[in-house]
C-alpha cells in the first residue's frame, strides 16, 4: 500500500518502511491528556468505552465481561466445571482469583500450603516413598508424619494462614508465586499480595518504546472520546506486548500491509485494533482530506468524512500510470457530486478490468490515443465472452460509457479519439422477465402470527412487516429515524428516506404498524434513555446509539427466520426469497387492483412497484372490499390498498 503525500513521507506507490515526519512527537505530547499518559492504564470500572456495569456476584465491584461475570469470576465458574450460573452467582464471593485464604494440607495439624492429593509437599513425598498405597486409608492411618514439635512461622500475606515454606518468608504457593515474579523486593510483593489492584483490567504500556507508547495513548485517548464501541483492556494487552516485541519506534514506521502480516494475538479483533490505530496516526503525522489520500493507491474514505460499508477504494490494480490518474479524477468527481462510494468503488472496478485488458493486448496502449473504437469493439467481445448478457455485463459496458462521458465533458484528456465512443447498440439486451410478486400462498404463510412469533427479535419482526406492508428497500426500513411517525387527522403515516432516488417521502400506515413502531421506540429509549437517532440501533459497536443496524445484519437474521419458518412453494419445495421481492409483491398487487401501468412501472420497471413522492397525500378512508381507490391531490396520486393494511404508496407527477 502507497504512502500518503508529507512532510518526510514516502513518495506514493512505495511500500517499504517510512520515516516518522518531523514534529509528531510534539503533536502527541500536545493532544495525549494526563489522564492517559500513565504507563499502566487502570479505568473506571464503570467506563462506558473500557468498563461495564458491576459483575453480578455480590461485592464485586469489577466489570462484567462474559454471562454477566467478570473475568475473574468467569475464570473460577469455568474452573467449578460450569455450575448452575444462578447457583454460582448466589453463592461466590467477591475475593479475587489469588487473593483469597490457601487450603492446608488434610493431614490432621499439618499447616503447610496443599502440592497435590490434598497434602503439602512433605506428606506427599512420604506417600510417594510408600508406594501410593490407597490413599484415603493411608491418610487415615498413623503413618503420615506428625506436625513439627515447633510449628513454622506463618505466611507473611496478611490474609494467609498457612506455614512459610523452610527458609522463605511464604506459604509453598506464595513463595512460588513470589519467585513466577522475579523474587521482587519482600516488602513490595507483600503489598501487591495485599492489594488485588485491576486485576486484567488494565493495559501495561511500559514495555513499548516511548513514542510508540504515547501512539497507543493517543489512540485510547481517541476511542473513549468517541464512545463507538466497547474495548476490553484485557484484549488490548497482548496486542501491546506483540506491537513491543517488533522493536518499531512507531506505528506509522511501517505501512499497513506489515502490521498485517505480523503473527496474530489469539484474541479476536486485532487487526481491525491495529488498522485503526495506524490509521489515527498517519493522520495525526500527515493530515486528513483530499490531499493526502487523492496520491495514496488506496483512499480510506473515512480520511475523506465520507463513513460507508465501502470503506476503501483501491487503484492499484490499475498498472497503467494515464489511466490511474483519469480513474481517480473520475472516483473523486463521483464522490464529490453525491454518488455513493459503493458506486464509485464499483467504478473503478469496471475500470480495473479495463486496464488488464489493456495490459494482455499485444500492442498495449500507451495512452488514452490508444482506446478507439476497434480497441472499444474488442473489448466488448471479451466482456460479452465472459460475462454473457448478465447484470454485470450491463454494468461494466455503461460504466465505461460513464467514463469516456465524463473524460469528454471535463476535458480530462483532449486525446481521447472522436471514435472511441459506446452506442446504445452496444449494451447487452435485457429480455421480459415476469414480475418477481411472491405467490399469494407463499405471503400467506410469511405473514401467519405463528410464523412472524418465531423471529426472536421484534425488532427485525418489525422491519420485515415494514417491507412487506409499506413497499420500502431495506436500505430504507433499516435506517428509519427514530421519529419516523408522522401523524395529522386522518391518521399516521411513514416518512422515509429513499435511498435510491435521494428524498424523503411518506406512506400511510394502519394503527397496527403505528402501534409496532411505538413499542419499538420505548424498548429502544430504554437501551438509549439519552435518545438516539435512528429507530434500528446495531446491537453491538454502537455505545451512542446512533449507528444503525446494517442490512447485511438483518438479511441473515431474516433467513434465518425464513428457514426456521419452512416456507414451501405449491410444489412443496424450499422457497428462497429476498426482501426485495415484497416491494415486488406490493406492486404487482396495486397493479392488480387497477392502478395505473405508467405510475406502477416508472421505477424502473420493478414489477409495478409505485414511486413514493415527497408530498404529502390525502389519506383514503378504509375499504371494506378489494376495489382500489385513485385520488389526485395536487400533482400526485394515491392509491389505497385493501382495508387489512391500507397498503399505499404515491407516485408524483413529472412536471
Amino acid at each position: 500500500m502507497s504512502r500518503p503525500a508529507g512532510p518526510a513521507g514516502a513518495a506514493p506507490g512505495v511500500t517499504g518502511p517510512s520515516r516518522v515526519p518531523p514534529g509528531l512527537l510534539e503533536k502527541l505530547m500536545a493532544v495525549v491528556r494526563p489522564e492517559f499518559r500513565a504507563d499502566d492504564l487502570v479505568f473506571d470500572p464503570r467506563d462506558p468505552v473500557f468498563g461495564g456495569p458491576a459483575c453480578a456476584v455480590a461485592g464485586c465491584d469489577r466489570p462484567r465481561r462474559k454471562r454477566d461475570l467478570c473475568l475473574g469470576h468467569r475464570q473460577r465458574w469455568l474452573a467449578s466445571d460450569k455450575p448452575d450460573l444462578a447457583e454460582f452467582i448466589a453463592t461466590a464471593t467477591a475475593d479475587w482469583h489469588g487473593h483469597r485464604p490457601l487450603a492446608a494440607c488434610v493431614i490432621a495439624g499439618c499447616n503447610y500450603g496443599l502440592q497435590a492429593r490434598g497434602m503439602c509437599r512433605r506428606h506427599t513425598r512420604q506417600w510417594d516413598y510408600a508406594g501410593r498405597p490407597d490413599l484415603a486409608a493411608w491418610q487415615a492411618s498413623p503413618a503420615p508424619l506428625p506436625p513439627p514439635a515447633c510449628p513454622p512461622s506463618a505466611c507473611r500475606i496478611g490474609y494467609c494462614g498457612l506455614w512459610a515454606q523452610g527458609t522463605s518468608a511464604f506459604c509453598a504457593s506464595h513463595d512460588d508465586r513470589w519467585k513466577a515474579t522475579g523474587r521482587p523486593d519482600v516488602e513490595a510483593f507483600i503489598a501487591s499480595c495485599e492489594d488485588p489492584g485491576p486485576g486484567v483490567e488494565h493495559i501495561d504500556l511500559r514495555r513499548l518504546p516511548a513514542q510508540l507508547r504515547l501512539e497507543m495513548q493517543y489512540v485510547l485517548q481517541c476511542r473513549r472520546d468517541e464512545q463507538a464501541a466497547k474495548i476490553r483492556p484485557a484484549d488490548v494487552q497482548p496486542i501491546a506486548l506483540a506491537r513491543a516485541a517488533t522493536g518499531a519506534a512507531s506505528l506509522i514506521d511501517q505501512p499497513e500491509g506489515y502490521w498485517m502480516g505480523l503473527p496474530a494475538p489469539p484474541d479476536r479483533g486485532w487487526r481491525a485494533f491495529i488498522l485503526d490505530a495506524h490509521r489515527r496516526i498517519e493522520a495525526l503525522a500527515f493530515g486528513s482530506g483530499w490531499e493526502t489520500e487523492y496520491p495514496r493507491d488506496t483512499w480510506r474514505l473515512r480520511n475523506l468524512g465520507i463513513d460507508q460499508p465501502e470503506a476503501t477504494i483501491s487503484f492499484e490494480r490499475i498498472s497503467q500510470t494515464w489511466l490511474k490518474a483519469l480513474a481517480k479524477r473520475w472516483a473523486r468527481w463521483q464522490l464529490a457530486t453525491g454518488l455513493s462510494a459503493s458506486t464509485a468503488g464499483t467504478a473503478v472496478r469496471v475500470l480495473t478490468r479495463f486496464a488488464g485488458f489493456l495490459a494482455a493486448q499485444p500492442a498495449p496502449a500507451g495512452s488514452l490515443a490508444d482506446v478507439d473504437r476497434p480497441l472499444l469493439e474488442r473489448y466488448l467481445a471479451d466482456l460479452h465472452a465472459q460475462m454473457g448478457g448478465r447484470q454485470c455485463h450491463f454494468q461494466h459496458v455503461g460504466a465505461l460509457n460513464g467514463f469516456l462521458r465524463a473524460v469528454r465533458q471535463h476535458g480530462w484528456d483532449d486525446t481521447l479519439p472522436a471514435s472511441a465512443v459506446v452506442f446504445p447498440e452496444d449494451y447487452p439486451r435485457r429480455g421480459q422477465r415476469l414480475p418477481r410478486a411472491l405467490a399469494a400462498h407463499v405471503m400467506a404463510q410469511v405473514e401467519q402470527p405463528a410464523s412472524l412469533a418465531r423471529q426472536d427479535n421484534p425488532a427485525y419482526r418489525l422491519i420485515t412487516m415494514i417491507l412487506i406492508r409499506c413497499g420500502l428497500r431495506i436500505s430504507s426500513a433499516v435506517t428509519l429515524a427514530f421519529d419516523c411517525v408522522v401523524t395529522d387527522p386522518a391518521g399516521p403515516y411513514l416518512r422515509y428516506y429513499n435511498t435510491k432516488m435521494k428524498r424523503e417521502a411518506l406512506v400511510p400506515i394502519d394503527d397496527e404498524l403505528h402501534r409496532q413502531i411505538s413499542e419499538q421506540q420505548q424498548r429502544t429509549l430504554q437501551r438509549f434513555p439519552a435518545g438516539t437517532p435512528v429507530l434500528f440501533p446495531r446491537q453491538t459497536g454502537n455505545l451512542n446509539g446512533g449507528k444503525p443496524v446494517s442490512a447485511h445484519t438483518y438479511r441473515a437474521a431474516l433467513y434465518r427466520w425464513l428457514d426456521d419458518c419452512d416456507i414451501r412453494d405449491e410444489h412443496g419445495q424450499p422457497v428462497h426469497l429476498t426482501p426485495h421481492q415484497w416491494r415486488h409483491t406490493l406492486g404487482t398487487q396495486l397493479k392488480g387492483r387497477g392502478v395505473a401501468s405508467d405510475a406502477t412501472f416508472r421505477s424502473r420497471r420493478e414489477a409495478g412497484v409505485v414511486r413514493a413522492a415527497d408530498s404529502v397525500p390525502a389519506r383514503p378512508q378504509p375499504m371494506m372490499d378489494e376495489k382500489v381507490q385513485v385520488r389526485h391531490v395536487h400533482e400526485g396520486e394515491v392509491a389505497a390498498g385493501d382495508s387489512m393494511c391500507h397498503r399505499v404508496l404515491l407516485h408524483r407527477k413529472p412536471a
